[in-house]
């Protein structure tokens, strides 16, 4: 039987995390559970910083971006005397079982903590919807409408100077937030993992637009870590009719109040991290699938691939 329940949020912070947080430590008080938050993700584990929750723990965060109990990096965690300190240190505090709200590296850790003895349930939160086994994470759509606002803004001031914006956004190997912006800014083109970079077609089509079309501004979507933006928007002035221009968005994306959509599934998904730890459930994550909350195996999630978006790219295609 549980009786108390750890919670923690690890890897990049997420609009929504504050939300999960609430839910999950006002529905295990509601079931008689005692929970306790746990500071700085796994390395708050291996310090033991543990602050126990109450229902006024958790009131007026709901709306707060961020995550009250802070995020912090622990690569060590993947040796086994750190997870085993870990473990000694939630047992000494009496925690059976524990939700984490992170990425696929946190999931990893949370795996390793089940296997050890302490159920885990993960909950998806980063802005990237890079998590396998959910339509969507927790952060997404609040860092989908802070890209939309900025490249708006973008569009406004590059249709007033013959520019063409290049705008990279984050994504970290998945291009969900670039294609979701591109498609609801009507963008002129989208680069990510998925599409590849091939920078002659980019600077072909651009100059195609510029001669041929005679569009008077340009907007380009590009996910993180696939080429030096500011060199390709030299490129874009020195070989088109456009002047180019890159903004970063940077880490502007992972801030601000969460939607109200954020707000519903971190708190969906806390209720059933609650409800599976109560059950006795171990090594899951939760997820949404077609708008229904489901949970799976950890293991099974970090081995599946993602849900593709080829229809979503056609769809782009067709409207630009």
């Amino acid at each position: 039987m549980v009786r108390k329940i750890g919670v923690l949020t690890s890897g990049g912070d997420a609009p929504g995390m504050n939300a999960a947080i609430r839910a999950v430590t006002r529905i295990a008080l509601n079931n008689g559970v005692e929970v306790v938050g746990v500071h700085n993700g796994y390395r708050g584990l291996l310090e033991s910083n543990f602050e126990p929750m109450s229902r006024s723990s958790v009131s007026e965060i709901l709306d707060k971006g961020g995550t009250k109990l802070g995020s912090a990096r622990l690569p060590e965690f993947r040796e086994e005397e750190v997870q085993d300190q870990c473990i000694k240190n939630l047992k000494r505090e009496g925690i059976d079982a524990l939700v984490v709200i992170g990425g696929d590296g946190s999931y990893r850790g949370a795996l390793a903590l089940t296997r050890k003895g302490i159920n885990c349930i993960g909950l998806p939160g980063t802005i990237d919807n890079d998590i396998p086994g959910t339509d969507l994470t927790i952060g997404f759509d609040t860092a989908l409408r802070t890209c939309v606002e900025n490249v708006d803004k973008l569009r406004d001031t590059s249709s007033s100077h013959h520019r063409c914006s290049i705008v990279e956004v984050m994504g970290n190997r998945c291009g969900d937030l670039a294609l979701y912006t591109a498609i609801a800014c009507g963008a002129e083109m989208v680069i990510t993992p998925e599409t590849g970079y091939d920078e002659l077609e980019v600077l072909e089509k651009l100059r195609y637009l510029g001669e041929a079309v005679r569009k008077n501004h340009a907007i380009v979507i590009i996910s993180e870590k696939i080429c030096d933006v500011d060199a390709l928007a030299k490129k874009v002035s020195l070989k088109t009719n456009f002047s180019g221009r890159a903004t970063v968005l940077g880490h502007i994306q992972r801030g601000g109040s969460p939607t109200a959509q954020d707000r519903m599934l971190a708190s969906r998904m806390g209720e059933k991290a609650v409800d599976l730890l109560v059950e006795g459930i171990g090594g899951h994550c939760v997820g949404i699938i077609d708008n229904q909350i489901s949970s799976i195996p950890i293991q099974e999630a970090l081995e599946r691939p993602r849900k593709s978006r080829k229809h979503l790219y056609r769809l782009f295609d067709r409207l630009v």
